[in-house]
């Protein structure tokens, strides 16, 4: 008989790097039922879905909850995991970077989790989160005790699911580090498909993000600020475009929000893109390797397993040690010294090793496997 598949989710509210995950478990396992602790996402969005329902949690019905504030109901989120009824299915696959990896199933169901990071702002970040959020005084302890008993719940929850995934080398250190448990790496899913492979390489760099502090787009304008013989352009939007623009760098062009066949171009004419965050993952230099297009990362997180550095044979980038100015100045002339070991054939041939195909082949190959184990009594 083939087994009854719940594919869980933390919330639907944009289409992002998470819910690309969701899109391709559905073109592997299309009778799966969905579930999530809310979704407000909206309908242009929404074809990834395959038009299949989402079973919500009572969070979904709070009178004042919406896609903007849904953060502020974290307290009640693992107590509304929590509630999702789960029992008519023989393998629960959740897809967590918050609490889903928290549903409750009984000895009988096969729970697959999939863990995107621990919850950074309860966990290793908790003090740079407030700090930027600005929160002072007793709204700081209200703020603080609420994260200690997530932190004392998201370490029971991580201990249900029976087999555990992180989606890089760098997650799994984390999972290992926080949850005292050790989970084997499957990289998300990258649609290499999207980027047209693009030769011939045009006299400026490129960087694209939202602008927040976190993502040091402020690094790497500054650090052009000291290369005014070469050219930067800026893709994106966020609270921090006002202060950042404010430098009114002449080398420096700032384009905005663009829409993604604007952003596609840029990345297949740009000399290299810079990536100063540190991320979990990072999709984006991962497409931009898969336009032939080198990246200049710094070197900490997942960036570090999806970029091949200058001591690779096939080099797709150059790694900057410190986030400071002169270390991404200093990773910038060590790039343009090094310019003709990079070949775009050989950043399109990395990016493939992430592609879409490769993580539907994983993800059957996992769910079947861990099948068969847990029926024979071996999970």
């Amino acid at each position: 008989m083939t087994p009854k598949i719940a594919l869980v989710h933390d919330w639907f509210i944009t289409f992002a790097g998470a819910e690309r995950v969701i899109e391709q478990i559905l073109q592997v396992f299309p009778n799966a039922d969905v579930f999530a602790l809310m979704d407000f996402m909206p309908t242009p969005d929404r074809d990834f879905l395959q038009s299949k329902p989402v079973h919500t949690s009572f969070l979904q019905t709070f009178p004042f909850l919406n896609k903007k504030n849904y953060r502020n109901f974290l307290p009640f989120m693992p107590l509304a995991i929590e509630q999702i009824d789960l029992s008519a299915y023989d393998i629960i696959l959740t897809n967590c970077h918050a609490v889903s990896k928290g549903v409750i199933t009984s000895p009988d169901q096969l729970h697959i989790g999939y863990i995107h990071s621990p919850m950074r702002y309860a966990w290793d970040m908790q003090n740079d989160y407030l700090a930027v959020s600005g929160i002072r005084s007793l709204k700081s302890l209200l703020a603080r005790s609420i994260l200690h008993y997530i932190r004392i719940w998201d370490s029971v929850a991580a201990n249900r699911p029976d087999v555990l995934y992180g989606n890089s080398g760098f997650i799994c250190r984390r999972i290992e580090k926080i949850y005292r448990r050790k989970a084997e790496i499957l990289y998300p899913p990258v649609n290499t498909e999207a980027f047209a492979l693009r030769a011939d390489k045009e006299d400026f760099y490129l960087t694209a993000s939202r602008l927040v502090p976190y993502k040091r787009i402020d690094l790497i304008v500054e650090a052009f600020a000291g290369l005014s013989d070469k050219k930067l352009v800026v893709i994106g939007d966020g609270p921090e475009a006002h202060k950042l623009q404010s430098l009114n760098l002449p080398n420096v062009k700032w384009l905005g929000f663009q829409p993604n066949d604007v952003l596609r171009d840029m990345m297949q004419r740009a000399r290299a893109f810079i990536f100063a965050a540190k991320e979990d993952f990072g999709i984006i230099p991962l497409e931009a390797q898969a336009c032939g297009t080198p990246v200049i990362a710094f070197g900490q997180g997942g960036v570090c397993e999806t970029v091949a550095g200058l001591e690779r044979e096939n080099p797709t980038g150059v790694f900057f040690h410190e986030q400071t100015v002169g270390s991404l100045r200093a990773a910038i002339l060590e790039f343009e010294r090094h310019l003709t070991l990079f070949h775009p054939s050989a950043c399109r041939a990395n990016a493939e090793r992430f592609s879409n195909e490769r993580f539907r082949r994983e993800i059957h190959q996992i769910v079947e496997t861990s099948w068969q184990a847990f029926q024979a009594g071996n999970l």
